[in-house]
């Protein structure tokens, strides 16, 4: 006796199929999409089949389960037939803090080295005045009125006002421009 292959017998349950479908979820459209998932599982996962048995019990319940797994699914949404919930969820751009780091380097690179290396020292690498004062071999003096200056023309560069930050007022800015001076934020 040769055992057919169950991807042959599909179409015969199509109706019985159709049918539990149509119990179920009182629609011919959701139905018939019923119906097309379960046959697209069954098609996928006929390995789990096995041969010699009830292939028409192994669709429905294939079909059961998409159907309360949906409903399920269905219980967790939020429906939104307007838009409105959908139109307050939004996300800044990922690039933007590429763009404000691309137009803070090439700010950067204009200032002078003494420029640089003081706000490399007292901003980015968090050392203290006296401990900068004392790398660069200056007084304490120089590298405040430096560190300001600096500031000042990295924020006039990127044309910035008095504590805006690169990424106008994003509170995940790359860097801050202010009295207190380059800070990560």
């Amino acid at each position: 006796m040769t055992v057919r292959d169950p991807r042959d017998e599909l179409p015969e349950h199509l109706p019985a199929l159709r049918a539990f479908a149509m119990s179920l979820t009182r629609s011919s459209a959701a139905a018939d999409d019923l119906v097309q998932d379960t046959i697209v599982k069954a098609w996928s996962n006929i390995d789990r089949f096995q041969a010699g048995t009830n292939l028409r019990a192994w669709l429905f319940t294939i079909l059961r389960n998409t159907f309360y797994s949906d409903r399920r699914k269905r219980k967790r949404e939020v429906p939104d037939p307007d838009g409105i919930h959908a139109a307050q969820l939004s996300e800044k751009p990922a690039h933007d803090g590429r763009l404000a780091m691309n137009d803070f380097l090439h700010a950067f690179d204009k200032l002078t080295p003494e420029h640089r290396e003081v706000l490399i020292l007292v901003g980015a690498s968090g050392f203290a005045y006296e401990e900068a004062a004392e790398m660069m071999g200056v007084a304490v003096g120089t590298v405040k009125s430096r560190a300001n200056r600096a500031r000042a023309r990295l924020a006039e560069l990127l044309k910035l006002e008095d504590g805006e930050d690169l990424l106008g007022h994003d509170p995940s800015a790359l860097a801050v421009i202010g009295k207190s001076g380059i800070a990560a934020a």
